[in-house]
């Protein structure tokens, strides 16, 4: 099979601008990576790649290589695809990522579940709150919140969040509850990352800046401080639900409240048909909007 020798490595140097991300997403060294499309280059006598030291580009017959490759190794992929789909349940690789703290507290539980009914499965994920490219780093599956840029990926919509304004009653008995936006000025807010809280008024979005005694980018640390009487503060709810229901946290300015922020599978378009993509995505579907 020389014929393939060395063109999933070029389709990924292609797709990827990089030999370090190629690397990557094939799980070998940059060396083997580049030994190989040297090689293929070698042997159709053509330079595929422009190479500097900043990225790569292809070249003029790189070009359509690429295009013809790339279609061919689509095939090889919906092949493999076809006869993992005869298969009656769900197993194979799964690579998926999401947000940390959401991934700690809602993803991870359910995948670990739909892992013990399908022992046949294997799972890597990743949990990062910074935007990983799908394709290029290889992902299966990725959980997104809020608002989804335009994609060519396949999005379902799983589950919604809300972010809450919350104090103990503790706080509230000394300093009252605010009733408008422009009262947060006279709180004592605990600020997150950001450093501002967002609010809808009069059908539009604001985003108003906030000051306390403390300001910190873990939500965990800002519950706990809210939990002894330190402020305010707008998380997730997630974070607070169970101190809500129990009355340990009071909520605070729910007409201004943004809309539920949805929560989202999101996929590659040729990872639609796949019985374990689909299996999942239903189970995490169905158990979160028990949740």
């Amino acid at each position: 099979m020389m014929i393939w020798s060395g063109v999933s490595e070029f389709v990924a140097v292609a797709e990827t601008g990089s030999f370090t991300a190629a690397a990557k997403r094939l799980r070998l060294s940059v060396a083997q990576i580049s030994r190989q499309v040297t090689a293929l280059e070698a042997r159709l006598n053509v330079r595929l790649l422009h190479r500097t030291t900043r990225k790569v580009m292809l070249t003029e017959a790189g070009a359509v290589y690429f295009r013809h490759c790339s279609h061919a190794l689509e095939g090889l992929d919906e092949a493999e695809r076809a006869v993992s789909d005869l298969q009656s349940t769900p197993q194979g690789k799964i690579k998926l990522t999401a947000p940390i703290t959401f991934g700690e507290e809602r993803i991870m539980p359910l995948v670990n579940d739909f892992m013990v009914l399908h022992p046949q499965l294997e799972v890597e994920c990743h949990l990062s709150n910074q935007l990983v490219d799908i394709l290029a780093d290889g992902y299966d599956l990725a959980i997104r919140l809020g608002h989804l840029p335009d994609s060519s990926m396949i999005a379902r919509k799983l589950s919604v969040r809300r972010r809450f304004v919350c104090a103990a009653p503790g706080y509230i008995n000394r300093f009252g509850v605010p009733h408008t936006l422009s009262e947060l000025e006279q709180h004592h807010c605990l600020v997150g990352g950001a450093g501002y809280w967002r609010f809808v008024e009069g059908g539009k979005a604001r985003s108003i800046k906030v000051s306390g005694p403390l300001r910190c980018n873990s939500a965990y640390a800002l519950v706990d401080a809210a939990l002894k009487n330190l402020g305010l503060i707008q998380v997730p709810d997630y974070y607070v639900q169970e101190h809500i229901q129990q009355g340990r946290l009071l909520t605070a300015l729910e007409p201004y409240c943004e809309p539920d922020e949805g929560i989202w599978a999101v996929y590659p378009f040729n990872r639609q048909l796949s019985p374990k993509i689909k299996s999942l995505v239903a189970y995490l579907s169905e158990h979160m909007s028990a949740i």
